[in-house]
């Protein structure tokens, strides 16, 4: 099997029904889906099979301990952090193969010191309407995932 194209990281993800939306979107799109503990709920079969999540089994997924351990194993060219907390639009960002789309918790976002540390590979979704903070999680994934897999199958 080749290897995976992109993958999404959810850091910490606090709502069922959003990782289950990505979860799908991975699957449909081969990309591997990277979960940061601790999660906002549990993954085991009760609770997939409350949020639909029936297509699980066909998803590649890979479980981190923390943030911390997920950052030591990357290559930190391939991470891209979105974030409302920047001006540089996603559509700005030459994807690779291997690139890591990686996006924060529900109700925080991504914690400010990696934003910091990282500050050149933050992106963001603009927005035209500034009453409005930002995107459901599962929206924004797909847009920047399905604006990165354009770019790589160009």
């Amino acid at each position: 099997m080749a290897a995976p194209a992109l993958h999404i990281v959810l850091v910490e993800p606090e709502i069922p029904p959003n990782t289950g939306s990505i979860a799908r979107l991975c699957g449909a799109t081969d990309t591997v889906l990277d979960l940061v503990h601790p999660l906002g709920f549990a993954v085991d079969d009760k609770h997939l099979r409350r949020a639909g999540l029936d297509y699980w089994p066909h998803v590649r997924i890979n479980h981190w301990a923390s943030f911390d351990a997920f950052l030591r194993d990357q290559d930190e060219r391939q991470l891209y952090f979105l974030t409302t907390k920047t001006d540089r639009s996603y559509a700005e960002a030459r994807f690779e193969a291997g690139d890591m789309l990686i996006f924060g918790k529900e109700t925080k976002g991504l914690p400010e010191d990696i934003l910091a540390l990282y500050s050149d590979r933050c992106l963001t979704i603009p927005m035209s309407n500034p009453h409005i903070r930002s995107l459901n999680l599962a929206m924004a994934a797909g847009i920047v995932l399905y604006e990165a897999l354009r770019q790589l199958r160009r």
